[in-house]
């Protein structure tokens, strides 16, 4: 295949990175670069790796990452780090590219959606938060905030001029279709995928995160848990239930909302709480296995907003869901749309202890057979195949490039 243009990554988060979105982006280049010349531009210190035949050439472009805790600090730095994005990509982008990226940090679109224009290069961004939206329902923002203002007066020209924006919930399209620089036919919807096979996992005894609890019943958590979830519900809930003996809550993750539940845990030492400390991906499997079912606690106005990629592992390995959220958000619709769990309202412990309560009632052994199926709709090749696609369909759009995957 002759190749002229090439496909431009654009990444904060690259591996060594363990992030979903560092994972997300390099499956991405590496399923791309076959077919096309691809280059990485990444913000992780140590993905630079020595050219090789058939894989991405990565350039690093320096990223100052202070704690999340230190909001200040991460603001600077990850306005330092557009602005310096933006010279690289002026310099690195040619007509006829195609180019992607993700909102992380929230202001990186504004600047490559201007730099590909400036350019003549396709863009396409990979919508995995919506700003100011998120900041907004995680708190750290009002809505007429004169920030939050700028944020979407910002939006209708980045929308305008973006070619493509990838959403990984339905419920998002509504919320773009907002602003006036958008059109449905930029939509494309492509979910992202589970990492471990499909197929219902047994709950045994021996299970080495289950095997030191007497309970009948264990409740999970894991995961990032960041300014858009809510720790503080399944504490109370747990709190609640704590006179329950068939019940018991499994506790992990890393970010600030993990810190909160440590915090409270060394306060009130309930007896139906054990936390474990982040969980490598070696031990994933078998920590997700650990639970009858799974948590998901997110603040209000979660819809269009956010998509927890951690739920299509739980379908994957066969685990009902208890979702806080509201009925209209995408990890939602698919919960109750194929009945592998409950929906329960932001903010309510009550609800969620009832909820909680009814799980460990349940008796419907094709719920997880359920879940374990409907997982087959997030499948990794099928989102590789859709991204190609979408590459090649942008690629095809500008008369200066040949075709991507074409001879």
């Amino acid at each position: 295949m002759q190749k002229s243009g090439k496909v431009v990554v654009v990444s904060q988060h690259y591996p060594p990175d363990p992030s979903t979105t560092a994972a997300i982006m390099a499956a991405i280049s590496d399923r791309v670069a076959p077919e096309a010349e691809v280059l990485v531009l990444s913000g992780t210190a140590g993905s630079a790796i020595s050219a090789q035949a058939g894989k991405p050439e990565v350039v690093e472009v320096k990223n100052w990452m202070p704690g999340k805790g230190a909001l200040g600090k991460r603001a600077v730095a990850e306005l330092l780090f557009t602005v310096r994005m933006f010279f690289v990509l002026l310099a690195r982008l040619r007509r006829g590219d195609v180019t992607l990226t993700v909102p992380a940090p929230f202001m990186l679109p504004y600047v490559f959606a201007a730099a590909a224009k400036l350019k003549g290069a396709r863009s396409a961004l990979i919508m995995h938060d919506l700003y100011p939206d998120v900041l907004v329902m995680a708190g750290l923002l009002k809505p007429q905030s004169i920030v939050a203002k700028a944020m979407r007066a910002l939006n209708a020209p980045m929308f305008r001029a973006l070619d493509a924006v990838v959403i990984i919930g339905r419920d998002t399209e509504k919320l773009l279709l907002r602003y006036g620089g958008m059109t449905s036919d930029k939509i494309r919807f492509i979910p992202n995928w589970a990492t471990l096979a499909r197929g219902v996992r047994a709950i045994g005894p021996d299970n080495p995160y289950r095997r030191s609890l007497s309970a009948r019943f264990v409740v999970g958590l894991s995961g990032n848990l960041g300014f858009t979830h809510d720790p503080v519900i399944v504490f109370e809930a747990a709190r609640l239930l704590r006179d329950d003996k068939d019940i018991h809550f499994l506790l992990s993750g890393w970010g600030i909302g993990f810190d909160q539940l440590k915090a409270m845990q060394a306060e009130a030492n309930l007896p139906n709480v054990t936390l474990v400390d982040r969980v490598e991906d070696e031990q994933l499997e078998a920590f997700l296995s650990a639970a009858d079912v799974w948590i998901i606690p997110y603040r209000r106005n979660v819809a269009g907003v956010s998509v927890p990629s951690r739920f299509y592992n739980l379908l994957a390995i066969g685990r009902p869901v208890i979702l806080v959220s509201e009925a209209d958000a995408e990890a939602a619709l698919t919960v109750i749309e194929h009945d592998v769990g409950w929906v329960v309202e932001p903010g309510n412990a009550d609800e969620l202890a009832k909820a909680v309560s009814r799980a460990a009632r349940a008796d419907d052994p094709q719920r997880a057979e359920r879940a374990a199926e409907i997982s087959r709709r997030f499948d990794f090749e099928v989102a590789m195949a859709d991204y190609c696609g979408l590459i090649r369909e942008l690629s095809q759009k500008n008369p200066d490039s040949n075709r991507f995957g074409s001879d």
